[in-house]
């Protein structure tokens, strides 16, 4: 299974010039708030696959949970769902996109669990520099991937 990182403008470009096939997408994108553009919108995927996984979550660190009302227990309650959305795509033989809005922080943390459960590869998202992987993303969807049992 590859499992490869895009921003919102890569994945863009993708869609117009190419998408490949075989392939499951993990979606990450700001949720709404009253401080969010009312034209964003989550990418848009249906006419080109019904493999993906949408994710409204906001890229935050765990010491300002509190300022959004949330805990480390009710940030990313979808994870335990992404990891099962995860084995059925290396299950059916797909690779795996991950994507948000710039491509270097929440979508580059569930890539490196995904390495890291699949094949302890993780530190490699963390160890190029392109990336910033989110710290809570990161343990939410490995410890997901860990608590299934195959």
């Amino acid at each position: 299974m590859d499992v490869k990182i895009y921003s919102r403008k890569a994945v863009e470009k993708l869609l117009r010039d190419g998408f490949p096939d075989n392939v499951a997408v993990i979606s990450f994108c700001d949720p709404r708030t009253k401080r969010t553009d009312q034209e964003y919108k989550p990418v848009d995927y249906s006419s080109i696959t019904d493999r993906v996984f949408q994710i409204a979550i906001h890229d935050i660190d765990r010491e300002i949970l509190g300022d959004y009302g949330l805990t480390y227990d009710t940030y990313f309650p979808e994870a335990d769902d992404l990891a099962k959305f995860i084995y059925a795509a290396k299950v059916d033989g797909l690779d795996i996109i991950c994507q948000c809005e710039y491509g270097q922080s929440r979508s580059a943390a569930c890539a490196a669990a995904i390495l890291e459960h699949f094949y302890k590869t993780g530190i490699s998202v963390f160890s190029d520099y392109r990336y910033y992987p989110n710290q809570m993303v990161y343990h939410k969807v490995f410890d997901a991937l860990e608590s299934i049992e195959m």
